[in-house]
């Protein structure tokens, strides 16, 4: 294996300027998402607290993240087959 010396990298102006473009121009978009999700969330807070429909938390939660639990067959037979303890 060649051995070299290593390579100068120079930082030039407009490096930078581009540099600190980009990164007020994502700081701006992280501002905005994070404004819209609070808005978003006071919307649905106020829509929770007026609306004729009270929820629990874990139906809230259920619902958010579209779990349909299946109600469960009761007697100890659904649970273990044919089984007679």
């Amino acid at each position: 294996m060649l051995r070299r010396k290593p390579t100068r990298l120079e930082l030039k102006l407009d490096d930078i300027e581009e540099f600190e473009s980009i990164r007020k121009d994502l700081e701006s978009r992280k501002k905005q998402r994070e404004d819209a999700e609070v808005a978003a969330a006071g919307e649905e807070a106020a829509a929770i607290a007026l609306g004729a429909d009270h929820k629990s938390r874990e139906q809230i939660i259920n619902d958010r993240i579209g779990y349909k639990p299946q109600p469960k067959a009761g007697g100890r037979a659904a649970h273990f087959g044919t089984f007679e303890f």
